[in-house]
This record gives C-alpha cells, sequence and structure tokens, in this order.
C-alpha cells in the first residue's frame, strides 16, 4: 500500500511535469522549429514535419505518465 502511493506521486508529478513541458514547447514553437539561416536544407515541409514528431513523442508521454497516475488510484 506504501509503494503504491509512492508510485502515484511520482507519476503525478511527472504528468504535471509533462504538461508543462508541452506549454512551453506550444509558446517557444517558433523559437524552437523556427527557421535557421545556416541549413541550407531548412524549408516549412521539414520544420513542420520536426515539429509534429515532437508533439507526437510529448502526446505519448503525457498518456503513459497519465495513464500511469490515474490507473492506480
Amino acid at each position: 500500500m506504501q509503494s503504491e502511493i509512492i508510485i502515484r506521486s511520482v507519476f503525478s508529478v511527472l504528468f504535471i511535469g509533462t504538461l508543462y513541458a508541452g506549454v512551453y514547447l506550444y509558446r517557444n514553437s517558433e523559437k524552437l522549429f523556427g527557421a535557421d539561416p545556416d541549413i541550407p536544407g531548412d524549408n516549412i515541409g521539414a520544420r513542420g514535419l520536426n515539429k509534429v514528431q515532437v508533439f507526437v513523442i510529448w502526446l505519448h508521454a503525457v498518456a503513459l505518465t497519465g495513464g500511469f497516475a490515474f490507473w492506480l488510484h
């Protein structure tokens, strides 16, 4: 019972941290995924694909941490 509370607390903190990371990604997406003049092959399609890949991984992290945090209730 004690270990269940610890695991639930850890995953709840990870879930909140993952949500905060998503807010950070959203607010700074232009800075993180914007045009880079030093990369000659950089175009809007490549930047869009990179952004989608990062947000898909973030969604998986939200699903996993949220699932484990709420699964133990």
